[in-house]
């Protein structure tokens, strides 16, 4: 059931809980949140921005690059974010999401260095659509000071 934020809010933390890694993609955003809750030490849970991939057969090869002592997960899970940054923080998912990385061993701090990525990385588009940056058009142009 789709809620307030255009996804199965529901569905989403009960797949935080059981997913063994996970992609989130937003739809602001080219790189995708990749989160790793694997650990064995010494190889402790992952959270960091990833470049998009063609294929699922491409993800796994570049997750047994970032996690070579690691055996490849049955499945990584994934799902879009149609939302803002803040959105994903309102509805709890990031707060789940780092819950578990800490628990399992994770650095609180370089979990919120990732989540400042997000956040910066939305205001850079955002400011890019705004002006017309690099692949964004604006529908007005500023008047010369003439006119």
């Amino acid at each position: 059931m789709s809620d307030e934020y255009g996804v199965d809010l529901d569905e989403i933390l009960r797949v935080i809980d059981r997913a063994a890694v996970l992609i989130v993609r937003f739809d602001v955003l080219e790189p995708r949140l990749l989160v790793d809750f694997r650990a064995d030490p010494p190889d402790m849970p992952i959270i960091q921005l990833v470049d998009r991939v063609n294929s699922a057969e491409e993800r796994f090869r570049h997750l047994k690059s970032l996690r070579p002592r690691l055996p490849l997960p049955e499945r990584i899970m994934s799902f879009p974010w149609p939302r803002a940054v803040s959105a994903f923080e309102d509805s709890g998912i990031w707060e789940k999401i780092e819950t578990r990385l800490v628990d399992l061993g994770a650095d609180p701090d370089h979990v919120n260095n990732i989540r400042r990525q997000l956040l910066d990385g939305e205001r850079a588009v955002t400011i890019a659509a705004i002006r017309g940056g690099e692949g964004f058009r604006t529908i007005w142009e500023r008047q010369g000071s003439d006119q």
